[in-house]
């Protein structure tokens, strides 16, 4: 069916149920949240077939686990969400009141990557339908196999008029993001985020951009070590295919030692026999992999250190590789890396690794690992990002009541938490006037009370008329 049509079905099924009530849209969110539970294994599986080998614990953890978590979040507080605001009234508007009221935007859209099929659709999906819309949904035509099996699923459930499923190649991609959205979200890449944005303003559409680039990790001197494997986890996940992995490394100088030792006991420890661990995923497609070799190719040709861990390249797998030496010049230093590749910079001063850091377009996230308050007060005053997370890696996109977004090149706008459902919401201003109001006080002719308003309230200076 034409991407038209379906857009216009979805529209027609809002207007019949333009403000759906809290029952129903925690009716979707249980039947979201039944669908996942019941069919877990089998997205995992048609998950690993897209990626020719996809983790399972990945999939379930990283995907489901946290949608089903943000099904349950919203289910908590959608009372609370969905009520009226309270706004403040000037005294001179009395006994006036106002308030701002959640309404549902009506047909918005959701573009997904490929990295995390399931999480980047459905994460945006809950909030969507906790505020009450309809949704359009374009998956990646890079996992077709995750795309037609959740089209299906919903095609079977009770979502099926609340939610439409879209699969394709770039083409349909692009008339999709021609569609009248209310709000359109897109997950990728800069490049493309700016297509999507330049396609959506020709109906106006507002968007929310969650794109990428190189979140740095900061390593201070007074790091525990033992935190060593959370930043290298952060790496690992995904084979590094995800959005906001560390794409860089900052140490003290003369450190270099010690990160080995730390990638090197973290790999024997976790992900043993490296490329035929289970625990560890493919590199999506060929294309991909050899994008990932040209930049250490690149990276080690303009004098780069090489340290790789894991074995050697196999079509499809990739060991885990540590660049030393890097600096501008080198392309793994200008283009946000997607993959298991962590280049290594040194730093004398925190003043010059921040320098290093606003070098760069402003990062999803930046990562700080150490103990001192005195430095993580400075970074957080001195960098813009669209996070920052202490000892950990990528745990923050977990927390619900956190919104999740970047800033600049890293994209605009936020979703989880309440900031989700308020993104995909018209927060509609609503002003009551009662039978008598302090404003008719101010209507023509005008005298001496305009002029105490005017001079007395507003401290304007007024001239005596002659």
């Amino acid at each position: 069916m034409e991407l038209a049509l379906l857009f216009e079905q979805l529209k027609g099924h809002f207007l019949t149920n333009p403000y759906p009530t809290i029952k129903e849209r925690c009716d979707n969110l249980m039947s979201l949240r039944k669908l996942l539970q019941i069919n877990a294994e089998e997205i995992a599986r048609v998950v690993n077939t897209d990626f020719s080998h996809r983790a399972r614990y990945e999939t379930l953890l990283l995907e489901i686990f946290p949608a089903i978590n943000a099904i349950n979040y919203c289910l908590k507080n959608i009372k609370k969400w969905t009520k009226i605001r309270k706004r403040h009234v000037s005294w001179l508007f009395k006994p006036a009141y106002a308030y701002l009221l959640p309404q549902p935007l009506g047909v918005v859209g959701i573009i997904v990557p490929w990295n995390y099929p399931i999480l980047l659709a459905i994460g945006p999906l809950v909030y969507a339908l906790a505020a009450g819309n309809r949704v359009m949904i374009k998956m990646s035509e890079v996992t077709p196999e995750t795309g037609h099996l959740l089209d299906r699923l919903i095609r079977s459930s009770r979502l099926e008029n609340q939610v439409v499923i879209v699969n394709g190649d770039e083409q349909v991609a692009q008339k999709f993001t021609r569609l009248s959205f209310r709000h359109l979200l897109f997950t990728g890449s800069p490049t493309i985020g700016k297509l999507v944005m330049k396609e959506a303003a020709e109906n106006l559409t507002p968007v929310t951009l969650e794109l990428g680039g190189k979140s740095p990790a900061f390593v201070s001197m007074s790091v525990d070590e033992r935190h060593f494997k959370r930043l290298f986890m952060g790496k690992m996940a995904n084979a590094g295919q995800t959005c906001i992995a560390p794409d860089y490394l900052l140490i003290p100088e003369n450190w270099e030692k010690r990160i080995e030792k730390g990638a090197e006991e973290f790999i024997n420890t976790h992900y043993s026999r490296l490329l035929d661990n289970q625990d560890y995923s493919n590199i999506i497609s060929a294309k991909h992999q050899e994008r990932l070799m040209t930049l250490i190719d690149d990276a080690c040709e303009k004098g780069a250190r090489l340290v790789q861990m894991g074995g050697n390249a196999q079509q499809g797998r990739l060991p885990f590789f540590l660049l030393f030496n890097v600096d501008n010049t080198m392309r793994v230093m200008q283009e946000e890396i997607f993959g298991p590749i962590l280049p290594v910079m040194h730093y004398k001063s925190l003043t010059q690794a921040i320098q290093t850091i606003n070098t760069y377009p402003n990062p999803l996230v930046i990562y700080y690992f150490g103990n001192d308050s005195e430095e993580i007060k400075i970074i957080k005053k001195n960098t813009l990002s669209g996070a920052l997370t202490i000892n950990d890696t990528l745990t923050h996109i977990a927390i619900d009541s956190l919104p999740f977004g970047g800033v600049g090149h890293s994209g605009m706008g936020h979703y989880h938490g309440q900031e989700g459902f308020d993104v995909f919401s018209k927060l509609k201003p609503v002003f009551v006037q009662r039978r008598f109001a302090i404003t008719t006080w101010f209507y023509p002719p005008h005298g001496k009370l305009v002029n105490f308003l005017l001079s007395w309230v507003a401290g304007i200076h007024l001239k005596e008329k002659k």
